[in-house]
């Protein structure tokens, strides 16, 4: 090596380390503290009782309010029947919100109302947040009452159209299916079966065998009865 590229390799290595004497030793991150981001503001009670509106199969959450059956029955020809149909029977392709008892355990299930539904809660929470399509939440507390008490007319949960269906009595009524749906309780149901380390290969004892195949399974409803697509 000659003296010149020697003296500028010994001169290249004395300033890398003058730069890291005196470079400062990097601090440890701080923590990380809580701030505000400036964007938008906070939601008023106003706003946020306009997203609140549950309604649980306990009552909480029902509206005050009041309607019969009859004042139903004007708002639901007016408002739903269109969709689905002058007696919950569907028009078109809209789906079916009366019939079908029971049909739940046959080859063609019909899953309305009366039929499958668990709670009368699940109606009346489902009407007033999504229905009329279109105009979802347009229907007074009132409204809301009557139509749910003509769509328990249709299907034979209350019996009379002079019934008057409002927050106090609404827990009286019960769905047919309701004793079906129950609480997931696996965690004390299948606890027995949980391992810390699970079997991933191999755990099932004996050969593994086919006990049924898709085209015996037919649970399809039949094409006669479907509604038609467009």
């Amino acid at each position: 090596m000659s003296r010149s590229l020697e003296a500028a390799g010994i001169v290249a290595c004395a300033l890398i380390a003058g730069v890291l004497a005196i470079a400062p030793i990097a601090a440890a991150p701080k923590k990380a503290t809580a701030h505000k981001l400036n964007i938008g503001r906070a939601a008023t009670p106003a706003e946020i009782a306009g997203w609140d509106i549950d309604i649980r199969p306990d009552g909480h959450g029902l509206p005050v309010g009041k309607g019969t059956v009859k004042d139903g029955e004007k708002l639901y020809m007016l408002r739903c029947a269109a969709c689905h149909g002058e007696f919950g029977e569907s028009a078109g392709r809209w789906p079916m919100i009366s019939g079908g008892a029971g049909t739940l355990a046959s080859h063609d299930p019909v899953k309305s109302v009366g039929s499958y539904w668990p709670y009368a809660s699940t109606v009346m929470d489902y009407i007033r947040r999504t229905m009329p399509f279109g105009d979802a939440q347009s229907l007074t507390n009132d409204e809301l009452y009557a139509v749910t008490a003509y769509v328990f007319y249709l299907n034979d949960v209350i019996k009379t159209e002079d019934f008057e269906l409002n927050e106090r009595n609404f827990g009286t009524i019960k769905l047919p299916n309701e004793s079906n749906f129950f609480d997931d309780d696996r965690e004390k149901t299948e606890r027995a079966f949980w391992r810390r380390n699970p079997c991933m290969t191999n755990c099932a004892p004996g050969e593994a065998k086919v006990t049924g195949r898709a085209r015996a399974l037919d649970v399809t409803p039949e094409t006669s009865k479907n509604p038609k697509v467009e």
